[in-house]
């Protein structure tokens, strides 16, 4: 039998000189390991006689408990000294400033109105807004819609309960019920009845905003944001719309000579309307607006309709005007790369800090705005 106490010391202090944690792991795994000197010694207990077992058993797991606990304190030791040593190497100067973190994005729906807007300023054009609940007047009626159109139906349109007068209100499925207030000077609440803007044209505004259908899909929301321009004035001509939205693409998409079709089309506040088409190639899974042999359509716009210039107290004869509008959202996606609208109404944090704007950065750096 080994001698116990000559193990012992042996093991004690080969603990005590552990310079660090593997030599010390090392040590522990040696004495009482599997295969360790002092298992091997509690492994021996069962060749022995009943006499010799009651004197050595107790012997044995001493010497074993002693053991483990003089690794367990060089192993608190070690780890101490460890701890002292990274506090020591890794020392804050809490007398600097903290590094700055990025609190919020821009969403890409904002960003392309500001980019809009940025751009349609400097083109003169003003900001119109109007009220998201609207009446039939402002949003059919005085736009030319006949009294059974499609549009007016529970499948396109967000109605209220009736009042008890009657009127239905609704959720407004475009930006134009605003052309309408703007040439009629009307304000939120203001009845439909016919009088005289106080003031003539000219007018030349952008209004932007939220609109909403019945409709959703990979590329419709039920809520879903436009832009509208309306320009009225004496002797304006379709040549002009046409310059001022390919100027905006062009500027916009950040491409020189973007080209452009108009095809024939209808809108019941527009005649003639028109449906615009940008020159776009599709090849390699890639979207490239402004070259290729492809077209994609963009827009919508026209001369305003002479009906909706009378309901709005204009001569038609006087008073001539175009107007166009954009799906914002849809915009976006394009410019950006953003494969599902619907995405964009998701309130992911995720996909917005992947998508977002610096809420710091200028509408348009590219373009130079500001």
């Amino acid at each position: 039998m080994t001698d116990l106490s000559q193990l012992e010391a042996e093991l004690t202090a080969a603990a005590a000189a552990a310079g660090d944690l593997a030599a010390l792991e090392a040590l522990r795994v040696a004495a009482l390991g599997k295969q360790g000197s002092v298992s091997g010694l509690l492994k021996s207990l069962g060749a022995m006689s009943p006499d010799e077992r009651r004197e050595m058993g107790p012997r044995i797991n001493g010497l074993r408990d002693r053991v483990q606990t003089a690794i367990t304190e060089r192993k608190t030791a070690l780890d101490a000294e460890a701890l002292g040593a990274r506090l020591a190497s890794e020392r804050v100067d809490l007398s600097l400033p903290p590094s700055p973190r990025r609190k919020g994005s821009v969403h890409p729906t904002m960003q392309v109105m500001d980019e809009m807007v940025a751009i349609f300023a400097e083109m003169g054009f003003a900001v119109a807004e109007g009220p998201d609940i609207e009446d039939d007047f402002h949003n059919f009626t005085a736009l030319n819609f006949p009294p059974k159109h499609p549009a007016r139906e529970m499948h396109d349109t967000f109605f209220f309960n009736p009042r008890p007068d009657g009127e239905r209100r609704l959720l407004r499925t475009h930006t134009s019920p605003v052309q309408i207030r703007t040439m009629r000077q009307d304000n939120a609440g203001a009845p439909a009845p016919q009088f005289t803007p106080p003031q003539d044209p000219p007018i030349r505004v952008i209004i932007p905003g939220r609109t909403y259908r019945c409709d959703s899909d990979q590329t419709h929301t039920p809520m879903f944001h436009q832009m509208e321009g309306l320009v009225i004035d004496r002797g304006v001509h379709m040549g002009q719309l046409k310059w001022t939205l390919e100027t905006f693409i062009s500027r916009f998409f950040e491409t020189e000579g973007v080209g452009a079709r108009f095809r024939p089309h209808h809108f019941p506040f527009t005649e003639p309307s028109a449906e615009m088409d940008i020159q776009c190639d599709r090849s390699g899974g890639e979207l490239k607006i402004g070259q290729g042999t492809d077209w994609l359509e963009v827009a919508g716009c026209g001369m305003v309709h002479p009906n909706v210039l009378r309901n709005c107290g204009l001569d038609p004869e006087e008073w001539q005007g175009f107007a166009f509008g954009f799906g914002v959202d849809r915009l976006g996606m394009l410019k950006y790369g953003i494969p599902d609208l619907r995405d964009m109404f998701a309130s992911d944090v995720r996909w917005l800090s992947h998508y977002g704007f610096s809420p710091f950065a200028a509408p348009n750096p590219a373009s130079g705005l500001s």
